[in-house]
């Protein structure tokens, strides 16, 4: 069930409104409750598996008209059991991977989710999924005999495609910032072009991107750099920091489920450097602009709704790492830190 994500017209968010924008889904308290799996339940969610097998890992959550789509099928890649008498605790579907095929055949059916899945949303670009969110994500190479990270790649998937299954998605962001001596911090703020396939015109971070399957999270940012900001490899690949990550669950208003976890960079410019060559450009048409924007700026444009919900969040966690979100200033400190740092009740899954 979705949240209250405040009113983004106020002009007046909270640090927390944003954070219910973004984090905005909960389990269902009668998730997986020991009722036969046929008995009908609003927002029933299932278990997508590797396999029937009790042991194997949970990779997504599929809504009910999901799976009557599956049992269209006719390639008998999906396992579905009955339901009929099935204890919803144990009830899962599965499949053995021919999973790109199905999602090439929605796209181009003409009426099965256009809206999310059609020529016009198809992104053209694989995510990983693994066994375990919470394991190692070191690149997977599709030439290897073996996995590279020890078999927690379970399989990739049509980016365009991951809300549908309820799996779980990673992602790189980055704040490129500047502060001499005393002065104002400022941060690099680019605006989304208004021809994006998603949150057309609103405010982003300094570089942001999915991580690719393949690619490192490391190389991600340094290829997002690169292509979307103009940023020289060399300049990313010395000056980039790891910070940490967020983890949020968000729900569509579509009703789909996007739980995401994004590593978060910092690139301080330094104070006897070129300037010049840490300031984004925009390259590849995916951004408008890019503008240098002091601290208090940045933290009214947040509190009007002008960023990305996830991008807002991804400050969030910069404000409070940088010391200008404390306990002492914000009385939701405490539910803002945990909240933009879950584990999606992946245990419930």
């Amino acid at each position: 069930m979705a949240t209250n994500s405040g009113d983004s017209g106020s002009g007046n968010l909270t640090f927390l409104d944003l954070v219910n924008a973004c984090d905005n889904f909960r389990l269902p308290a009668y998730h997986r409750a020991d009722v036969p799996a046929s008995s009908p339940t609003q927002d029933t969610l299932v278990p997508w598996t590797l396999t029937q097998s009790l042991c194997s890992p949970v990779v997504g959550l599929l809504k009910p008209e999901i799976i009557d789509l599956l049992r269209e099928e006719g390639d008998r890649s999906w396992v579905i059991p009955d339901p009929a008498g099935v204890p919803r605790s144990t009830y899962r579907v599965s499949f053995h991977p021919c999973y790109e095929k199905l999602c090439e055949r929605w796209r181009d059916s003409g009426s099965i989710y256009q809206d999310i899945i059609g020529p016009k949303k198809w992104r053209n670009e694989m995510y990983p999924v693994y066994r375990n969110p919470f394991g190692v994500h070191r690149a997977h190479d599709p030439k290897g005999s073996d996995d590279s990270d020890d078999g927690n790649y379970a399989f990739e998937m049509e980016r365009s495609a991951c809300a549908l299954f309820g799996v779980i998605t990673y992602g790189v962001h980055m704040t490129i910032f500047q502060q001499a001596n005393d002065s104002e911090m400022q941060i690099w703020v680019p605006t989304r072009s208004r021809t994006k396939q998603t949150w057309p015109g609103y405010l982003d971070n300094s570089v942001a991107g999915g991580i690719p399957s393949g690619m490192s999270a490391f190389e991600s940012l340094v290829k997002e750099a690169a292509e979307e900001a103009s940023i020289d490899i060399g300049i990313t690949s010395k000056y980039a920091r790891c910070a940490g990550s967020i983890s949020y669950y968000r729900q569509t208003s579509a009703g789909w489920l996007q739980p995401e976890v994004e590593y978060v960079y910092d690139m301080k410019i330094p104070d006897d450097s070129d300037a010049t060559l840490f300031q984004p450009r925009p390259a590849d048409g995916e951004v408008e602009s890019f503008d240098l924007l002091p601290l208090h700026v940045v933290i009214s444009k947040m509190k009007q709704g002008l960023f990305k919900a996830n991008c807002a969040v991804v400050l969030i966690d910069f404000l409070i790492r940088h010391g200008y979100l404390t306990p002492d200033n914000d009385p939701d400190f405490m539910e803002i830190i945990t909240r933009i740092h879950g584990r999606f009740h992946y245990e419930r899954w």
